[in-house]
């Protein structure tokens, strides 16, 4: 069975297509990109048809990992559509609950916070890189690379 991943992050040019980078680069080394439908999204729609953040472009290519994808907002079939929806940030999932008027609506459980599946880092929120320097689109790399491997391995046991 195929599962959905959406990625979200808040304009979609930083973060969440870094995830989606990186988890789609995963899939293809195991040979598992036949289970998986992965895609991103951001919160706010000031970048909808964009290529990511340059800078995360570069850090994302320093590592082999081409970002391609083009931004666009979330919308509330997208709740419906995904099988789970890993956001970034505490706003961000805030943001994508309110999608829905109905607080006890089941696709609450499938949002998460990504670094929920991270085994090596403190942080609940992968920061925002967007307004900082390099090294926080290294760090944001680094943290979506150690909760996707463990993501993966939680969706392939």
């Amino acid at each position: 069975m195929v599962q959905k991943i959406l990625f979200v992050c808040l304009g979609n040019i930083c973060r969440s297509p870094a995830a989606e980078g990186i988890f789609n680069q995963k899939i293809k080394e195991r040979d598992l990109e036949n289970f998986f439908v992965v895609d991103s999204a951001g919160t706010g729609s000031w970048h909808v048809g964009n290529l990511p953040d340059k800078r995360m472009r570069a850090a994302a290519l320093s590592r082999g990992i081409e970002l391609t994808s083009r931004s666009r907002q979330i919308e509330e079939n997208d709740l419906y559509q995904f099988d789970q929806i890993l956001v970034m940030d505490k706003d961000n999932l805030e943001a994508v609950k309110s999608l829905t008027n109905d607080n006890k609506n089941p696709v609450n459980s499938k949002i998460k916070l990504i670094l929920s599946y991270s085994k090596k880092s403190q942080l609940d929120e992968v920061p925002d890189p967007y307004y900082g320097g390099q090294n926080g689109f290294d760090k944001v790399l680094d943290l979506l690379n150690d909760a996707i491997d463990e993501l993966i391995n939680s969706l392939i046991d």
